[in-house]
């Protein structure tokens, strides 16, 4: 990742909005310390993206219609449980 003084962030932005894009994510800091990071809004959407229930990825499954039949096999034993 390359690093830019705020200052310079600022006056070449336009170039870092370049570098972001071809380079990938750019650090900026102010008085030496990093205080933030110019990411793809691809990256960034991603980042942020809500995350998937288990429920919602089902639902949304290729083989939900697919009318697939599973079947247990029952010609074993139940073991029992104490609870």
């Amino acid at each position: 990742m390359t690093t830019w003084q705020i200052q310079e962030a600022k006056n070449k932005f336009s170039e870092l909005i370049d570098k972001t894009l071809s380079e990938g994510p750019q650090v900026v800091t102010k008085h030496g310390t990093e205080v933030a990071v110019v990411i793809p809004i691809e990256q960034f959407r991603r980042l942020t993206a809500p995350k998937q229930r288990l429920g919602d990825f089902l639902l949304n499954s290729p083989l939900r219609n697919s009318e697939l039949v599973i079947k247990r096999d029952q010609t074993t034993e139940l073991r029992e449980i104490d609870l």
